[in-house]
């Protein structure tokens, strides 16, 4: 197999890592508002994200430099082209950051109310971005002969685009859901498996839509198998969710969104993106590649560090696995 091939699947994977583990951190942040009906409730929904949310990052960091080291044309255009969506997440994402450390910093309930909608505005704006962006990277965008992008901002907000970000903003939000039922005790518990009921529905239908479109427009004969992987996935987490299920729902969840990257990047396949104006502009894993030593360097390093980062992350997860409740809430003494 050629590196080329070997660097596209493990950014793949590097992508799918991501928003398995970041899409949870995101849905349980968009229902804050919804299901921290007060002050300690709201406490116990960030404390089930706030040992990881940090940790599932780096996974973006990890694949936007795999990018950047791999295919240096393909960053090079995304990055420009997509200039104003990325950065719209990334000052989210940045937000989202200092919300999680500042709304402790004080107990005005003002104070910790607009860190709460910066946390909700800091993944839902994200949420729906991610779906925008690798939407259009598999419909493709105007590219001339030198691989620069010469479209609008316009050109990214078409109809498929949105609805790819429609699909990943309600997909997370289900995969919040059900994660939330996971980690909590009580009625937060309760409240989440009736959220992830609702957020089920709409995720079947937005979800297959979208799978659907990709697959007759830019599908390949496999990625029948796991498009449809990843619509089967989402209704066995429903049916899970509703028998009180929500390991094997989170299963269903994260199985339906790496079923669902997957059958992107593989549509996408052997194109890194895609030109509207024509094939002879597209960039491809052969064309926007690294060196050959480049490749074999990369290589090695991920061999060795790979399992490392992914041991540590499975540990911490493990440490911090038992549910919490409300009754895990110290009380904060009035401040004298």
């Amino acid at each position: 197999m050629e590196l080329t091939t070997v660097w596209f699947i493990i950014i793949a994977f590097l992508w799918t890592s991501y928003f398995f583990l970041e899409g949870f951190d995101f849905g349980v942040g968009m229902l804050l508002p919804v299901l921290g009906r007060d002050d300690v409730e709201r406490r116990v929904v960030i404390n089930t994200i706030g040992p990881v949310w940090d940790g599932n990052e780096v996974w973006f960091i990890v694949a936007g430099a795999a990018m950047f080291a791999a295919f240096p044309e393909w960053y090079a255009t995304l990055f420009s082209g997509f200039y104003l969506p990325l950065l719209a997440i990334l000052l989210a994402l940045i937000i989202r950051g200092v919300a999680f450390e500042y709304r402790g910093k004080s107990d005005d309930p003002r104070w910790r109310a607009r860190w709460d909608k910066a946390i909700f505005w800091g993944s839902l704006v994200p949420a729906f971005l991610w779906g925008v962006a690798f939407a259009n990277i598999v419909r493709g965008v105007p590219l001339d002969a030198d691989h620069e992008f010469v479209g609008t901002l316009t050109d990214l907000l078409n109809p498929y685009a949105l609805l790819g970000g429609l699909t990943t903003m309600i997909l997370f939000v289900l995969h919040g859901a059900v994660f939330l039922a996971l980690k909590t005790s009580g009625d937060i518990r309760v409240q989440a498996r009736r959220v992830a009921g609702i957020a089920a529905v709409a995720a079947v239908a937005a979800g297959g839509s979208f799978l659907l479109i990709t697959q007759l427009q830019h599908g390949k004969p496999v990625t029948w198998l796991t498009a449809g992987g990843a619509a089967a996935a989402l209704l066995f987490a429903a049916a899970a969710n509703g028998r009180g299920r929500e390991g094997w729902a989170f299963i269903g969840t994260g199985t339906a969104i790496v079923l669902a990257v997957a059958t992107l990047f593989t549509a996408l396949f052997p194109d890194v993106m895609p030109s509207t104006l024509g094939a002879a502009n597209s960039l491809t894993t052969e064309n926007a590649a690294s060196t050959h030593y480049t490749l074999t360097i990369m290589t090695w390093v991920a061999v060795v560090f790979t399992p490392i980062v992914m041991i540590y992350q499975g540990w911490t997860y493990w440490v911090f696995r038992k549910r919490i409740g409300t009754s895990h809430i110290p009380v904060r003494e009035p401040v004298k």
